[in-house]
């Protein structure tokens, strides 16, 4: 409580209060300076017990957050062998790629949470970020064109391309782009993170088109959100389109074949690239593809980290999606239908276990209202309409198996043989007139 004095019609503070009203006011500065680009998980998402281990490295660590851990030095050695790989093993080109590092370190510094960096003097701090990020390219580069290189075998490898995808283990883009610059040019370098990243979360007979690269990047993990999340179908609606009314509730995939919505895969790997259509009597939802396996709910759930680091963006792509798949995901039928559909590849376990995954995922996660806005509110008029139901309904009745197709079919046959039998009796073929 403030202790306020009146002095000659004058209201003051003491002295005390004062220097905490001033506090304030450097508090709110402090908050208002843009947050570093690479920030730690939110201790809110770290709270959900069952995805504690989704944040940190398995293998190795990229960057200052988890340097040194113990449990990660194997890898530490083998940065060094990578590292000269990387400059192919020359020396004049391995003592350029350190100077093009040094002349951005300090600005990479500025890229992570005050007071993380402190304990690196500038040399160190150089030299973690030289073989971190020699090591991510030679990494990825070997991982996709020549694995033979790679000096780890294809399990050991699968857990380094998970770690590289966590938010808490990334490097500043910048580093990356000038030991690049050295060895490749931009068409070369924009292939190979294209290749790299449309192998992560889809299946690689889908279309490879290009990452978009409209702004540098902050890190890899950002690379692969612009890949999979199209901001432009986040954005709110024209006030005129906008609903006035709650529009739609939860349905899972059974209960919408059930009113005669059906399901395929979409051609497209983004995740907000979902249509529907309705006809008279049945829809169809197309989703995109994905691949469910042990490395899903990290990369996912970094991906929700990162959404919720951001400055003054609210797009929320990937938490949104997480909550429509998990909309539709109720229970084992709901993740069998969408997996006939070629919509979930199932590479985790059992159909019950992906139900869990995602109902892990969705927990306290925050969706951006108008996403999927158009969707869902075709999908429930459709559910609504009582002709299309009874269409539905109709249809599950009769056309359940081949074999009540057949039956359909014998009893309307016995109907027409009924029908002209009945005909012929009350007008014989040799009657004549």
């Amino acid at each position: 409580m403030l202790n306020i004095v009146i002095q000659n019609d004058a209201i003051t503070c003491p002295e005390s209060d004062q220097q905490w009203l001033q506090s304030m006011l450097q508090r709110q500065s402090k908050q208002e300076v843009p947050k570093p680009k690479i920030q730690r998980v939110s201790p809110m998402l770290r709270r959900i017990e069952a995805n504690k281990s989704c944040y940190d490295p398995l293998v190795v660590s990229i960057g200052p957050y988890h340097h040194g851990n113990p449990d990660l030095q194997l890898m530490e050695d083998l940065k060094f062998s990578m590292a000269c790989q990387y400059a192919n093993d020359e020396a004049q080109l391995l003592e350029h790629l350190y100077n093009k590092v040094m002349a951005v370190a300090e600005d990479a510094r500025k890229c992570y949470t005050e007071g993380s960096t402190e304990i690196f003097d500038q040399n160190e701090f150089t030299r973690m970020m030289f073989l971190d990020g020699c090591f991510v390219l030679q990494f990825i580069r070997c991982f996709l064109y020549d694995r033979q290189q790679l000096k780890m075998n294809i399990f050991v490898a699968a857990f380094v391309r998970r770690d590289l995808f966590l938010i808490e283990n990334q490097l500043p883009f910048k580093v990356l782009k000038e030991l690049m610059s050295l060895k490749f040019n931009e068409d070369e370098w924009k292939k190979t993170f294209t290749d790299f990243v449309a192998q992560i979360g889809a299946p690689s007979s889908l279309p490879n088109k290009l990452v978009q690269f409209e702004d540098q990047p902050a890190h890899l993990l950002d690379i692969i959100h612009t890949h999979l999340i199209d901001k432009a179908a986040l954005a709110p609606p024209p006030p005129s389109r906008q609903s006035q009314r709650d529009w739609y509730t939860y349905r899972s995939a059974k209960d919408l074949k059930e009113a005669g919505i059906y399901f395929r895969s979409s051609k497209s790997h983004r995740f907000t690239d979902v249509e529907f259509k309705s006809t008279f009597s049945v829809g169809l939802l197309k989703l995109p593809p994905i691949i469910i396996d042990d490395s899903t709910k990290s990369l996912l759930l970094n991906m929700v980290g990162y959404e919720e680091s951001r400055d003054l963006t609210d797009d929320f792509g990937v938490s949104s999606y997480i909550c429509f798949m998990g909309s539709l995901i109720d229970r084992a039928e709901d993740v069998k239908e969408l997996r006939s559909k070629g919509i979930l590849m199932n590479f985790l376990g059992t159909d019950q276990q992906v139900v869990e995954l995602f109902t892990e995922m969705a927990e306290n996660l925050v969706w951006n209202p108008y996403a999927y806005a158009n969707v869902k509110e075709k999908v429930e008029r459709h559910y609504k309409n009582k002709i299309k139901n009874w269409m539905a309904e109709w249809l599950n009745t009769n056309f359940i198996s081949p074999w009540t197709v057949l039956a359909l079919i014998g009893a309307i046959y016995a109907l027409f043989v009924s029908i002209l039998e009945a005909y012929q009796s009350i007008y014989p073929a040799d009657q004549k007139h």
